[in-house]
């Protein structure tokens, strides 16, 4: 009999074994996403210590938590769930304090002195930090991760209208505190609009935020 290599198996099929016993399966889960959900973990902290405690936190939770996956989603969308929750318990525990990925970096607008990177990333810190809860997440999720909004719904638990419009408010509250710390707006007009119908909002209340 030929045993299909770890490998080779689907996310769902190696949640299943895992949760039978297989002490192989879950760290096969873990190889394949962990650079992922590190991405996510530091998009959402803007601190690698934070991140690298939320992807930990999440990690252990999917361990323990396997036999609740329902097998009605991707693995890598209850994944995303889990992660980002995490994220936001590390952030909600301690200030974030510093660094940005180059994805975040790469969003801002030019710099007055474009060598100032050191300035750009604290501007971008501080103008992403200084977002609503609900926006920055769906921002990092859907223009920084490039998580389809479908799916970053299903992340955040909310409508898919609810993250088109969390967006698009994002968007241009970022831009308009990147331009008010002295940063011209050319560089706001190319980032990543994956909302086909900005502004769209629904009975979960999600306008509002």
């Amino acid at each position: 009999m030929t045993t299909t290599p770890l490998d080779e198996v689907d996310d769902r099929i190696l949640l299943r074994r895992h949760v039978a016993g297989d002490r192989e399966a879950f760290g096969e889960v873990y190889r394949r996403h962990r650079d992922r959900m590190w991405a996510v973990a530091v998009g959402v902290c803007g601190d690698r210590e934070l991140a690298a405690e939320a992807v930990q936190e999440g990690f252990v939770s999917a361990f323990r938590r396997a036999d609740s996956f329902r097998g009605d989603a991707q693995v890598t969308t209850w994944l995303h769930r889990i992660v980002v929750n995490a994220s936001i318990d590390q952030i909600r525990k301690t200030r974030p304090t510093a660094e940005l990925t180059d994805e975040v970096v790469s969003r801002a607008p030019a710099a007055p002195d474009s060598a100032s990177r050191v300035d750009t990333r604290l501007a971008v810190h501080e103008a992403l930090h200084s977002l609503p809860e609900g926006q920055r997440l769906a921002l990092v999720l859907v223009d920084m991760h490039g998580l389809p909004v479908a799916e970053a719904a299903q992340v955040l638990d909310v409508a898919v209208g609810t993250v088109k419009s969390r967006c698009a408010r994002g968007r241009e509250a970022l831009a308009a505190a990147l331009v008010a710390a002295g940063f011209t707006d050319e560089g706001t007009s190319g980032a990543a609009d994956t909302s086909d119908t900005p502004g769209h909002t629904d009975s979960k209340g999600g306008g509002h935020d």
